[in-house]
């Protein structure tokens, strides 16, 4: 009742401000943003948002409106659905034309992948610290390899990447629009045993005479995502041109009978060698900048943050994963930001006198530090004061590029800041301490920075 009673005013009044229910295709929310893709944003009233209470900052993010709320961004979005009978994770179907949504921009590409992933990262994460939790028990000498326990929940940590065509199926379908049961089953193609033993056999495969790249498709992003997409077409094609009387069997039919030889001969495969050359690309930069390249995006991925960029790199991380069973570029500057952004909130609590901005400020600092969500402090306090974002980037830069020196490497998905270190426990204890050294290094940088340029006139005249 309490946080019910804290939201209320933003339940009640934030559909109104964006131009009603009609005004929305789609509604969804990530860690820490309400996500909103508007039909027309002449009817946004982004200035009364921002002075809602629990409210913490807003922005566009190509044709997305996005509020920011902090970690209780997931009751506010359910409360909002109930109060307003939104269909949770799911568009607004109301027939009515959208505004300035143009169709291929990137912005349109960031919200596909955004769509499709940001779902799932609860999965991923708690598939990851299953990971850790068994690997730290069975460093401890608690939990044996040969266990019936190891084996199921090493079991659940590998099921929670392996099905992932499967999930974006599922994802996908609600972004694009297409039958839920229909893009489940497309996801199910793609690791179905017949069409892995085909592979693993290496059997000349063909469909209409047509044939089939040897590819298996585990764990992987861009396939499901580029059939779902093109999914969307072709059911509403049918849907539109289908008789009445026989659209119910017209319609899944014709879908698939399209679909899954365009799926398997076609889209898969390029969505395949997307992630490949993604991981390519990426592992060019690393070859070429070395350390530089952790450095770089622990200083500067903030910005990608802004943007919701940071999403796009969710694939090349889940790919690296299955490669190599490790990523040692995103996470490690990752969790040097997270530290970061944390203690430049810290620096602006020691450095005001106003009682509220410092309750603020140490709030996000803790959300930061502790549990790697970044949204509070740098829109909420770095963003607006700039200077503390200032240090942060300095700070990132000399943690990065220790952890790119290092060679750290995270082993699975988990939750950022504090609590998530243990993702980077392996064999070699090295990796941890090391990973932990680029967090003490980039905090320490940014701390100290952030006291000699942060000054209090800063704040108080960026309040007035």
């Amino acid at each position: 009742m309490a946080k019910r009673a804290k939201y209320e005013e933003l339940i009640n009044n934030v559909l109104d401000l964006i131009g009603g229910k009609d005004n929305v295709s789609f509604f969804t929310h990530c860690v820490t943003r309400l996500r909103f893709n508007l039909k027309d944003r002449s009817l946004l009233e982004d200035e009364k948002i921002q002075k809602l209470p629990g409210v913490i900052g807003s922005q566009w993010v190509a044709d997305q409106y996005q509020i920011i709320i902090g970690q209780e961004v997931s009751d506010v979005y359910n409360m909002i659905c109930e109060k307003h009978g939104f269909t949770k994770e799911k568009s607004v179907k109301e027939n009515l034309e959208v505004k300035s949504n143009k169709k291929f921009s990137a912005g349109a590409i960031l919200s596909a992948i955004s769509g499709c992933i940001t779902p799932l990262i609860p999965m991923l994460v708690g598939g990851g610290m299953i990971k850790v939790f068994i690997l730290i028990l069975s460093q401890l000498g608690v939990l044996s390899n040969e266990s019936g326990t190891y084996v199921i929940l090493n079991m659940v940590s590998a099921a929670s990447t392996y099905f992932l065509p499967v999930a974006i199926g599922y994802t996908g379908s609600k972004k694009f629009g297409v039958n839920t049961g229909l893009g489940l089953l497309l996801g199910g193609i793609l690791i179905h045993p017949t069409l892995l033993q085909m592979v693993s056999d290496g059997a000349a495969i063909s469909i209409f005479g047509v044939p089939i790249a040897a590819n298996s498709y585990g764990s992987s992003i861009f396939p499901m995502i580029l059939t779902m997409f093109v999914a969307g077409y072709v059911e509403r094609f049918f849907a539109k041109n289908s008789p009445k009387v026989v659209r119910s069997i017209v319609e899944p039919l014709g879908t698939l009978i399209i679909m899954v030889p365009l799926m398997l001969c076609v889209l898969a495969p390029l969505g395949s060698y997307l992630g490949v050359y993604l991981g390519a690309a990426i592992m060019w930069i690393y070859d070429t900048l070395g350390p530089l390249e952790c450095a770089l995006f622990a200083a500067f991925s903030p910005y990608l943050v802004m943007t919701g960029m940071h999403l796009c790199l969710d694939p090349y991380t889940t790919q690296s994963f299955a490669m190599f069973g490790k990523e040692g570029i995103i996470g490690p500057a990752k969790y040097v930001r997270d530290f970061n952004q944390g203690i430049a909130c810290l620096v602006v609590a020691l450095k005001t006198k106003d009682m509220d901005l410092r309750t603020t400020a140490l709030s996000c600092a803790v959300t930061a530090i502790f549990g790697g969500v970044t949204e509070p402090a740098l829109f909420g306090i770095n963003l607006k004061y700039k200077k503390p974002l200032y240090s942060a980037i300095i700070g990132g830069f000399f943690g990065g590029l220790y952890a790119g020196f290092a060679g750290t490497a995270r082993y699975s998905y988990g939750p950022g800041g504090l609590l998530g270190l243990p993702v980077f426990i392996s064999e070699d204890p090295m990796n941890l301490i090391n990973q932990v050294i680029a967090c003490l290094i980039g905090a320490a940088v940014t701390f100290i920075a952030g006291m000699i340029i942060v000054k209090k006139e800063d704040l108080e005249a960026a309040d007035n």
